[in-house]
């Protein structure tokens, strides 16, 4: 990919930190010289260095939406930081081209004597708007960030969560090209959760880039275009973002099947083992619809099949607690390579009006990985879903 169609590029990029040699306790010049004259610390001991990433190479194209995904202490907010030019490469090159911003640590860039308001103008022009511009968009932030009175008050006197409504809101509201998450929307309520994804989905129908840190793996395969999987300050793989998730899985399974003394798993920055390849997938799912109509529910599932094959096809349907309202499994068989899709109906008694998540998965044989989509659905009153016991799946066979 040529640089003027990537938004960030990142070629040979290594960081480290100077490993600390003072204990970590109350320390004088006194007792620093007693040590060393103790031969407890030698004078001009030789540096030792915490390698954060090691030689990455990365390339995030714009208008794409990239997950990155590994353990704690992988490296993944510190090439975070390096994009958004908080820390400099000890190597390496990094490029952006566009206006970034960024939801990093919580509460990163704001002052906290200063009121919301204030913080907002300030943030506004860190992150390359004029003054004007900012005044213009205040309302508009102020009402999204939905803190009434609070938003005069200083912002030490927030919650993680108001903290997190209002860097959300200036952040995804002063025009930038890229925006970078660092798994912050974790700390939102409900309300706010899908008030804050409903605008990162109209980001990314705008042709918007992000880059998402995040340990939400179903988000990552529904939601992402590209997927990074960062293991021991490296990029182990990337790639469509299914495939990646279940690599990273069967490493993980693979390092706690271990012995305890050697897992990876006992200290961050170790590399999870190496795993067999996941095959590819004999059926990707595309696309899933969600129609309410009056009295019924249709969903329509779009798969692509690479050669003839037997799989499940599994919907159900949670309430905002999470809990299975309703669940049905379609057992599928195609016998030619293709476009297909599947519809299935569901009526009679309804469900009570609220918000639900629909889920659909394709389980094709083992040990190929299972494939899924998501989709937001809201019923009012005039739109009753049903409880039935026979829904009906219908198969329509594949299209070249």
């Amino acid at each position: 990919m040529s640089t003027p169609d990537a938004a960030i590029v990142l070629a040979g990029v290594a960081k480290h930190f100077r490993k600390t040699k003072t204990r970590r306790e109350y320390t004088t010049f006194k007792t620093e010289l007693l040590r060393v004259l103790k031969g407890e610390r030698t004078v001009g001991e030789k540096l030792e260095f915490i390698e954060a990433l090691k030689h990455v190479d990365l390339v995030v194209p714009k208008g794409k939406t990239v997950g990155i995904i590994g353990r704690n202490g992988s490296g993944k907010s510190t090439l975070l930081k390096l994009i958004t030019g908080i820390y400099g490469p000890s190597s390496g090159t990094v490029k952006v081209n566009g206006r970034i911003s960024a939801l990093l640590d919580l509460g990163a860039g704001f002052h906290p004597d200063f009121s919301g308001r204030e913080n907002i103008l300030i943030n506004g022009i860190i992150l390359g708007m004029t003054r004007g511009q900012v005044k213009a968009r205040m309302q508009e932030i102020i009402d999204f960030a939905e803190l009434g009175e609070f938003i005069d008050e200083p912002v030490r006197t927030y919650s993680s969560g108001m903290f997190m409504r209002l860097a959300f809101a200036v952040a995804t509201h002063v025009d930038p090209d890229i925006l970078i998450i660092d798994e912050i929307l974790a700390v939102g309520d409900e309300h706010f959760g899908r008030k804050s994804m409903k605008r990162m989905k109209d980001f990314k129908q705008s042709g918007k880039t992000i880059v998402l840190v995040t340990h939400d793996l179903g988000t990552v395969k529904s939601w992402c275009d590209h997927a990074v999987w960062i293991d021991g300050g490296r990029v182990r793989e990337e790639g469509e973002p299914g495939q990646v998730v279940e690599r990273y899985r069967a490493a993980v399974t693979a390092a706690e099947e271990g012995p305890a003394e050697t897992s990876a798993l006992r200290a961050p920055g170790i590399e999870l083992p190496a795993v067999a390849a996941v095959p590819q997938s004999t059926v990707q799912l595309t696309e899933l619809k969600v129609l309410p109509v009056s009295g019924r529910l249709e969903l329509q599932v779009s798969f692509k099949v690479s050669s003839s094959t037997s799989f499940e096809l599994v919907a159900q349907i949670s309430d905002s607690h999470g809990r299975v309202l309703f669940a049905s499994t379609l057992p599928a068989s195609v016998q030619s390579s293709g476009q297909a899709r599947a519809r299935l109906t569901v009526e009679h008694q309804a469900f009570a009006p609220g918000k639900y998540q629909v889920l659909v998965q394709a389980f094709p044989p083992a040990p190929q990985p299972v494939q899924e989509l998501r989709a937001d659905l809201e019923l009012n009153a005039s739109q009753g879903v049903a409880k039935s016991s026979h829904p009906d799946w219908t198969l329509e066979p594949p299209s070249a």
